[in-house]
């Protein structure tokens, strides 16, 4: 399930998936995959990390990819076409084919989220399940998921919206419960966490269990002809619609941005700051830290540190402050790593693992960039 602020199933540690920059083996066996569905559904719906402002269906679509280096899509299996209904199929194959996503990674998607629409648990075909996911693909529509649609589950697709809410089959209607939309959906979501360079990271960030990351594999092994291994895609096939991917200003920011990304999933803990658990200013201090730059503790601190930045000049690497339960908006109480693309890495609260959220929405007191103080001498900007 697409998931919002945060209510998927902590871990201890975490590296973005099965490992950041890892890469998990395909697991053998069809009873041990039934194993890993089962235990993925019984920890509790998916909750898709928040997506807000990714794509937004009335301003970007992703009609014709970059043209260059399209990523290879895996010709469907026996067993895809035994299994999968034929609609369902088609579905995922022209619009992997279309935002350059591994087809077989959204028919796995399909398979653990709703046996590819053909479950009749609540809010598949209508409503919401407990936690506010919705659809074939179960994403979030408000509630515990937050609302990474975009706007009312089912709505003009003229309307705009800050979400993945897409028209897909091109009725004039973004519906969460039809599956053409709710696909092309779920690769938006994809695409901006990453999947064209990390499956895996990708995969955990729709649903931060391992459990899920090693079902949702192991039925794209099933799926394509000849099995399928996770392997890294150049950027350069990115679709131009896919916002700020990699932009960082330089060597200091990327190491602080990947940092967070590996903290990813882990808890929070008021005055933590590792390596096990953080808090939100402990988590960014010590991104920075392991750049190589020391700020402030606190997120009041780090605020009055700056420098300050205009919100139309926000780029990754970049600190976003709130209120938050504890503060003002002279005096923030929370803050979080800008990424890009609208999104931020952030140690919310008790009971909510490290996560990536949106920022916007959130009304943020505003933005610094540390890299940028004076005395602070930032290697390989470009």
């Amino acid at each position: 399930m697409i998931a919002g602020p945060g209510r998927g199933a902590g871990r201890g540690a975490r590296g973005a998936g099965p490992g950041l920059g890892g890469r998990r083996a395909l697991i053998a066996g069809v009873v041990c995959a039934a194993g890993l569905m089962l235990l993925a559904v019984l920890a509790g719906p998916v909750v898709m990390f928040a997506s807000g402002g990714l794509l937004s269906e009335s301003k970007m679509s992703c009609s014709s990819g970059s043209g260059n280096n399209p990523a290879v899509q895996p010709a469907a299996s026996q067993s895809a076409r035994d299994s999968i209904p034929a609609n369902y199929l088609e579905l995922f194959q022209s619009i992997g084919r279309q935002y350059k996503v591994p087809w077989v990674i959204l028919a796995g998607i399909g398979k653990v989220e709703s046996d590819d629409g053909q479950s009749t648990l609540p809010g598949v075909h209508s409503g919401a399940n407990a936690f506010g996911a919705a659809g074939p693909m179960q994403i979030g529509i408000g509630g515990a998921a937050g609302n990474q649609w975009g706007g009312k589950p089912v709505h003009p697709a003229s309307e705009e919206v800050n979400g993945v809410a897409t028209d897909a089959n091109g009725d004039g209607v973004a519906s969460v419960y039809e599956p053409a939309d709710a696909i092309a959906g779920a690769a938006k979501y994809l695409l901006a966490h990453g999947v064209l360079s990390n499956e895996s990271q990708a995969i955990f960030a729709y649903n931060h269990l391992e459990s899920y990351v090693q079902a949702v594999l192991y039925w794209a092994g099933l799926y394509a002809r000849g099995g399928y291994t996770v392997s890294p895609v150049t950027l350069d096939s990115a679709p131009e619609c896919l916002p700020g991917v990699g932009h960082a200003a330089n060597q200091a920011v990327e190491t602080a941005i990947g940092y967070a990304e590996q903290q990813l999933g882990k808890p929070y803990l008021w005055g933590g700051t590792g390596p096990d658990a953080f808090d939100c200013s402990g988590l960014v201090m010590m991104a920075y830290r392991a750049a190589g730059i020391d700020i402030p503790r606190t997120s009041q601190q780090q605020w009055a540190w700056g420098p300050r930045v205009k919100p139309s000049q926000v780029r990754p690497g970049d600190l976003v402050f709130f209120a938050g339960s504890d503060g003002t908006q002279t005096s923030p109480g929370h803050v979080g790593l800008v990424i890009g693309g609208g999104l931020m890495i952030e140690a919310y609260a008790t009971g909510f693992p490290i996560r990536i959220a949106p920022y916007a929405g959130r009304d943020p007191v505003g933005f610094t960039r540390p890299w940028a103080h004076a005395g602070v001498t930032a290697v390989g900007s470009h």
